[in-house]
């Protein structure tokens, strides 16, 4: 089978009634769990950001308080495991602002850890590639909040 292009699902979706893309919409969410998460946010948290970067950051303190940090192993292998959790939650809301928030509590939250991360490679190499990419975002912003995202980077770093 052939997948269709976007533009083609874009089409073929305009001639479809709303009980029809209802019905799509709910048999496409049974099929993925990040599905069903990205038709959560669109549904019932795009509209109320400052409420899903919040709980976003609860998630990710809780799943970084609970890392095993007993050796570097286990600490990169949790670190990786959230940092693609929050990426995944950074597509689904496509908003500068909340992806530089959500990095920039990643980052910290990193540096934070009982082991410090400037003795292992690999988590100074994710560190310094995630205040890169908020280097990157930044100058997207509105001059107020590239001045206020900026001295957060500062302290952080």
């Amino acid at each position: 089978m052939k997948t269709a292009t976007v533009t083609e699902l874009k089409k073929e979706l305009a001639h479809h009634s709303q009980k029809d893309l209802i019905e799509l919409c709910l048999r496409l969410s049974k099929f993925k769990k990040e599905n069903k998460e990205l038709l959560t946010y669109l549904l019932f948290e795009a509209d109320n950001e400052e409420a899903f970067i919040s709980s976003i950051k609860e998630d990710i303190k809780l799943q970084f308080e609970q890392i095993n940090t007993k050796s570097y192993f286990y600490i990169k292998k949790s670190v990786r495991k959230i940092l693609r959790i929050t990426k995944k939650f950074i597509r689904y809301s496509k908003n500068k602002e909340t992806e530089i928030e959500l990095l920039l509590y990643f980052c910290y939250e990193l540096k934070k850890l009982k082991r410090p991360i400037a003795r292992n490679v690999t988590l100074q190499n994710i560190f310094d590639r995630q205040i890169l990419l908020i280097n990157k975002a930044i100058p997207k912003l509105h001059e107020d909040l590239q001045f206020d995202y900026q001295l957060e980077l500062e302290e952080i770093c």
